[in-house]
Order: structure tokens, then C-alpha cells, then sequence
């Protein structure tokens, strides 16, 4: 299966653009490189509008505001002879808006945008057996995929390559459930955000194969755990 994940980016000239877009998985190192080095200037580093970092870049002293934005970037902090900015360990409290000014000109010189995702666990399937009489429904095989502690995540179920039905999750623990009246495919759940994606598959010994012309029903719904 090939899951195709779409990266955008852009560059918008004058002071309200947004010059880069980055997205990158918690824990990874970033940098935010500027695009003009100033030689002789002082560059000044803000996060959502707080200063983090300054640095001259003439005598590359370097100065870190360590309590600033609630002290969540202490000694993850660094600054390269151009003014560019390093993050080490990322964490998804790390996403927003960073904005590079200098001392001769408030004017933006830079702006980033940065997007910190969480690490995608592999979902989980489990055999779920509504509570009815039926005989039919006794039959049918109905599957729950779940996953938990996720956000701005998407949770997808696929027959081979073809998407069956998706919902997008943001901060709750989700489950989408899969109906069948049996097997004639492979089947997997597909958890995603727009940098990665886990994947499990069917074990289909859980459900008889399909014989002869036997129709498959699917029936598609959205099940929240309670907490």
C-alpha cells in the first residue's frame, strides 16, 4: 500500500508572509535559515511574538531569554554565524510562528511558520461483537480500529489500496468501525498527519473468507471512547 502525503510550502514577499512552512515529527532537530544574512546586525529571534534569542552577528555573541515563553525552549536553543536558528528536541508545544527582526529595522525580516507533530503509534484492531440476536449480525464480522493520545491525525480504513471511509481525529481517542459479512481482500487501518503513517493490517483469520458470489456490506461509523 502507498500512501501518498502531500508536503506544502511556500513564499509570500512583504511583511505579512510567510516565508517557510516546517513541519517535522517531536524530537528531531530543525533550523530556521535565514534567507538574507546581515553582516553587520543585530537579529533578534521571536516565538508567537515573545523574544527567545538574539545574537550579533558581527562578534557572534549570542544571548538566550532561557524563562521566555514559559522557559519551554531552555537549552534547546542555538544560533550558527548567520543568525539562523537551530532547535534541538522538538516538542509539539514548539509549533507556531517565529519571526526574525533586526536592530536596524522592525521590519520583519523573516517569518516561519513551524508545525511540531506527535509520534504516530501503530493503531490497533480488535473484533468487536455488537450486542444483538440476530443471527445475521452474529455472522458478520465488525472490527474497531483505534487509536489514543493522538492530534490533527487522520484514521482511514483501506481494502487493498482502495480507501473505505476516514475521519479526522484531533484530541480525542477515536475508533472507526469496519462492517463485513466476510473476507475478500486485505484489509488495513491507516493512521496519518501530513509527515507519517502508521499501518496495520487485518488478521484474517478473524473473519471467514467470502465463497462463491457471497456480497460483502460495509457499514462505516464513528465510535468515541469514554474516558
Amino acid at each position: 500500500m502507498m500512501i501518498y502525503i502531500y508536503l506544502f510550502s511556500w513564499s509570500l514577499a512583504g511583511v505579512f508572509g510567510v516565508d517557510s512552512v516546517k513541519s517535522v515529527t517531536e524530537g528531531e532537530t530543525v533550523s530556521l535559515n535565514l534567507t538574507e544574512i546581515q553582516r553587520d546586525d543585530e537579529i533578534t529571534w521571536k516565538f508567537n511574538n515573545i523574544m527567545i534569542a538574539k545574537i550579533n552577528v558581527k562578534d557572534s555573541k549570542s544571548r538566550f531569554y532561557e524563562d521566555s515563553a514559559d522557559g519551554r525552549f531552555r537549552d534547546r536553543l542555538k544560533l550558527d554565524q548567520t543568525g539562523s536558528l537551530i532547535i534541538t528536541n522538538t516538542r509539539t508545544t514548539d509549533s507556531g510562528e517565529y519571526k526574525v527582526t533586526t536592530r536596524s529595522s522592525e521590519t520583519p525580516l523573516n517569518i516561519f511558520s513551524l508545525t511540531v507533530y506527535a509520534h504516530l503509534s501503530v493503531p490497533v484492531i480488535t473484533r468487536d461483537f455488537p450486542q444483538s440476536s440476530s443471527s445475521s449480525s452474529q455472522q458478520n464480522c465488525v472490527f474497531l480500529c483505534s487509536v489514543v493520545n493522538v492530534s490533527a491525525v487522520t484514521l482511514s480504513w483501506y481494502k487493498g489500496n482502495s480507501l473505505l471511509s476516514s475521519i479526522s481525529v484531533s484530541d480525542l481517542s477515536r475508533s472507526l468501525s469496519l462492517h463485513l459479512e466476510c473476507l475478500d481482500d486485505s484489509y488495513s487501518c491507516v493512521v496519518n498527519n501530513p509527515i507519517r503513517n502508521q499501518t496495520q493490517h487485518l488478521n484474517t483469520e478473524l473473519c471467514h473468507t467470502c465463497s462463491g458470489t457471497s456480497v460483502i456490506i460495509f457499514s462505516v461509523y464513528e465510535h468515541i471512547h469514554s474516558h
